[in-house]
Protein backbone atom coordinates (compact mmCIF):
# COMPACT_ATOMS: atom_id res chain seq x y z
CA UNK A 1 0.00 0.00 0.00
CA UNK A 2 0.79 3.72 0.16
CA UNK A 3 2.12 5.80 2.47
CA UNK A 4 -1.33 6.46 4.48
CA UNK A 5 -2.19 2.63 4.72
CA UNK A 6 1.44 1.99 6.24
CA UNK A 7 0.69 4.65 8.31
CA UNK A 8 -2.71 3.15 9.32
CA UNK A 9 -1.52 0.18 9.69
CA UNK A 10 1.13 0.91 12.16
CA UNK A 11 -0.94 3.16 14.43
CA UNK A 12 -3.33 0.18 14.75
CA UNK A 13 -0.39 -2.11 14.94
CA UNK A 14 1.51 -0.11 18.58
CA UNK A 15 -1.88 1.24 19.48
CA UNK A 16 -1.53 4.53 18.66
CA UNK A 17 -4.58 4.93 16.50
CA UNK A 18 -6.69 5.60 19.69
CA UNK A 19 -4.66 7.54 21.57
CA UNK A 20 -3.96 9.93 18.86
CA UNK A 21 -7.68 10.13 17.93
CA UNK A 22 -8.41 10.86 21.91
CA UNK A 23 -5.78 13.75 21.93
CA UNK A 24 -7.36 15.28 18.66
CA UNK A 25 -10.63 15.57 19.87
CA UNK A 26 -9.06 17.10 23.12
CA UNK A 27 -7.90 19.83 21.59
CA UNK A 28 -4.33 18.66 20.67
CA UNK A 29 -3.01 20.26 18.07
CA UNK A 30 -1.81 18.18 14.90
CA UNK A 31 -1.22 19.15 11.26
CA UNK A 32 -1.62 16.40 8.82
CA UNK A 33 0.30 16.88 5.54
CA UNK A 34 -1.16 14.41 2.42
CA UNK A 35 -1.10 11.26 3.62
CA UNK A 36 -1.68 12.91 7.64
CA UNK A 37 -4.85 14.92 6.22
CA UNK A 38 -6.21 11.34 4.80
CA UNK A 39 -5.42 9.80 7.92
CA UNK A 40 -7.20 12.44 10.12
CA UNK A 41 -10.41 12.46 7.88
CA UNK A 42 -13.27 10.81 8.83
CA UNK A 43 -14.45 9.54 5.19
CA UNK A 44 -11.76 8.11 3.19
CA UNK A 45 -12.67 6.53 -0.53
CA UNK A 46 -11.15 3.21 -1.17
CA UNK A 47 -9.27 2.67 1.59
CA UNK A 48 -9.18 -0.55 4.07
CA UNK A 49 -8.21 0.83 6.96
CA UNK A 50 -10.32 3.42 9.45
CA UNK A 51 -8.62 6.72 9.68
CA UNK A 52 -8.62 9.04 12.64
CA UNK A 53 -11.85 10.30 11.87
CA UNK A 54 -11.32 14.12 13.50
CA UNK A 55 -11.79 16.34 10.62
CA UNK A 56 -14.99 15.63 8.97
CA UNK A 57 -14.53 15.73 5.61
CA UNK A 58 -14.34 13.16 2.38
CA UNK A 59 -10.70 12.46 0.85
CA UNK A 60 -10.06 10.82 -2.56
CA UNK A 61 -6.87 9.28 -2.16
CA UNK A 62 -4.32 9.53 -5.08
CA UNK A 63 -6.78 11.70 -6.94
CA UNK A 64 -4.68 13.59 -9.84
CA UNK A 65 -2.96 10.69 -10.70
CA UNK A 66 0.33 8.71 -10.11
CA UNK A 67 3.74 10.05 -9.45
CA UNK A 68 4.01 11.54 -13.01
CA UNK A 69 0.99 13.45 -12.64
CA UNK A 70 2.09 14.80 -9.67
CA UNK A 71 2.85 19.09 -9.76
CA UNK A 72 3.69 22.55 -8.26
CA UNK A 73 1.18 25.07 -8.64
CA UNK A 74 0.83 28.84 -6.64
CA UNK A 75 -2.34 29.10 -4.50
CA UNK A 76 -3.94 32.18 -3.12
CA UNK A 77 -4.06 31.78 0.79
CA UNK A 78 -5.49 34.71 1.91
CA UNK A 79 -5.13 34.17 5.77
CA UNK A 80 -0.80 34.43 4.68
CA UNK A 81 -1.16 37.56 2.63
CA UNK A 82 -1.15 38.47 -0.96
CA UNK A 83 1.93 36.69 -1.99
CA UNK A 84 0.94 33.28 -3.04
CA UNK A 85 2.00 30.32 -1.68
CA UNK A 86 3.91 27.87 -3.97
CA UNK A 87 2.38 24.13 -3.30
CA UNK A 88 3.84 20.75 -4.56
CA UNK A 89 1.27 17.84 -5.33
CA UNK A 90 2.82 14.48 -4.98
CA UNK A 91 0.50 11.99 -5.35
CA UNK A 92 -1.90 13.94 -3.95
CA UNK A 93 -5.10 13.58 -2.40
CA UNK A 94 -8.69 15.47 -2.77
CA UNK A 95 -10.72 16.81 0.03
CA UNK A 96 -14.14 16.38 -2.09
CA UNK A 97 -16.50 17.40 0.59
CA UNK A 98 -16.12 19.14 4.61
CA UNK A 99 -18.87 19.46 7.01
CA UNK A 100 -18.97 20.66 10.37
CA UNK A 101 -16.76 23.63 11.31
CA UNK A 102 -14.02 22.86 8.63
CA UNK A 103 -12.85 25.98 7.75
CA UNK A 104 -11.21 26.26 4.49
CA UNK A 105 -7.95 28.18 3.74
CA UNK A 106 -7.51 27.68 0.46
CA UNK A 107 -8.84 25.48 -2.30
CA UNK A 108 -7.20 24.29 -5.83
CA UNK A 109 -9.57 23.93 -8.84
CA UNK A 110 -12.85 23.90 -6.45
CA UNK A 111 -11.64 21.17 -3.90
CA UNK A 112 -10.01 22.42 -0.80
CA UNK A 113 -6.47 21.88 -0.16
CA UNK A 114 -5.97 23.69 2.98
CA UNK A 115 -8.77 23.24 5.78
CA UNK A 116 -8.74 23.40 9.76
CA UNK A 117 -10.92 22.91 12.29
CA UNK A 118 -10.08 23.96 16.33
CA UNK A 119 -6.30 22.81 16.54
CA UNK A 120 -6.33 20.65 13.46
CA UNK A 121 -4.48 21.75 10.16
CA UNK A 122 -4.65 19.52 6.94
CA UNK A 123 -2.66 20.20 3.83
CA UNK A 124 -2.98 17.87 0.44
CA UNK A 125 0.43 19.33 -0.80
CA UNK A 126 3.64 19.13 0.94
CA UNK A 127 4.51 22.61 2.47
CA UNK A 128 7.14 21.40 4.10
CA UNK A 129 9.13 20.90 0.38
CA UNK A 130 8.96 24.74 0.06
CA UNK A 131 11.35 27.43 1.68
CA UNK A 132 8.09 29.40 2.81
CA UNK A 133 7.62 29.02 6.63
CA UNK A 134 4.28 30.69 6.35
CA UNK A 135 2.22 27.92 6.81
CA UNK A 136 4.06 26.70 9.34
CA UNK A 137 3.87 29.82 10.92
CA UNK A 138 0.18 29.70 10.77
CA UNK A 139 0.18 25.96 12.61
CA UNK A 140 2.50 27.03 15.45
CA UNK A 141 0.24 29.99 15.41
CA UNK A 142 -3.23 29.82 15.57
CA UNK A 143 -3.73 25.86 16.26
CA UNK A 144 -1.15 25.56 19.03
CA UNK A 145 -1.86 28.90 20.25
CA UNK A 146 1.64 30.38 20.47
CA UNK A 147 1.81 33.51 19.58
CA UNK A 148 4.54 34.13 16.60
CA UNK A 149 6.46 37.71 16.40
CA UNK A 150 7.35 38.48 12.98
CA UNK A 151 10.55 39.95 13.85
CA UNK A 152 12.35 37.55 15.78
CA UNK A 153 14.74 36.24 13.90
CA UNK A 154 15.89 32.95 16.54
CA UNK A 155 13.91 29.79 16.66
CA UNK A 156 11.09 29.70 18.90
CA UNK A 157 11.27 26.48 21.33
CA UNK A 158 7.57 25.76 21.91
CA UNK A 159 6.96 23.46 24.96
CA UNK A 160 2.85 22.60 26.02
CA UNK A 161 1.30 20.46 28.27
CA UNK A 162 -1.69 18.72 26.50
Amino acid sequence: GGESTTIARLLHKFDLDNPLRERARSGFPIWGTCAGAILLSDDVREFDREPLGVLPMTVERNAYGSQINSFETDLSIPTLGLEPFHAIFIRAPRITNVRNGINVLASHNGNPVVVTRGSLLATTFHPELTNDTRLHRYFVSECVGFPIDDTETSPVSIRRNY
